[in-house]
């Protein structure tokens, strides 16, 4: 299988099933939750087989979700799951901009094997990704509080992903302008 297709399908799957299982499930959170957190365990385990090793971004995501699936099941209150999108992209932006004080460039530690920029580049770019990551954290924010649950759960997997492969692409001048 091509590698590609392998890191799309592990990246995304755990995703696609979440929102497959609650629609069939006549959009009951609950059921689509366990799956959600086995798929996405199973995903980090043929990334580990394929690759060797974890990549930092599926790891933390593995965990949280599981803990925040778990605490949703546990508690019977999918609040749990509603505020983690919040406090992964609050905990993003936190990062990102707390390099700032000590003059480390996270995204560079991240990314300096997919490209090359220079110092104005990644400070720019991680500044961009830090405020975009407070936008998401407060837009998940409107949509849970403001919506039923089944918007949120479209909003979840049809409406953050092109969010931000759109962010992504406008991004791409600053690259480009800022490559060494």
């Amino acid at each position: 299988m091509n590698k590609s297709l392998l890191k799309f399908i592990t990246d995304f799957g755990p995703l696609l099933i979440f929102f497959t299982i609650y629609h069939k499930s006549g959009n009951n959170l609950s059921v689509a939750i366990l799956p959600l957190i086995i798929a996405t365990l199973i995903s980090v385990t043929i990334v580990f087989f394929i690759e060797k090793k974890i990549p930092y971004v599926p790891l933390i995501g593995c965990i949280l979700i599981s803990l925040f699936g778990g605490l949703s099941l546990y508690f019977n209150n999918p609040i749990f799951l509603y505020v983690k999108p919040t406090i992964v992209n609050v905990v993003f932006a936190f990062i990102l901009l707390s390099g700032n004080l000590f003059n480390k460039n996270f995204l560079k530690v991240l990314f300096k094997s997919a490209f090359q920029l220079d110092d104005n580049g990644w400070s720019k770019l991680n500044n961009r990704w830090a405020y975009f990551f407070i936008f998401l954290a407060i837009l998940n924010e409107l949509v849970w509080r403001t919506q039923s649950e089944a918007i949120w759960v479209n909003f979840k997997v049809w409406g953050i992903l092109p969010i931000t492969f759109i962010f992504t692409a406008i991004q791409l001048p600053l690259i480009n302008k800022h490559k060494i």
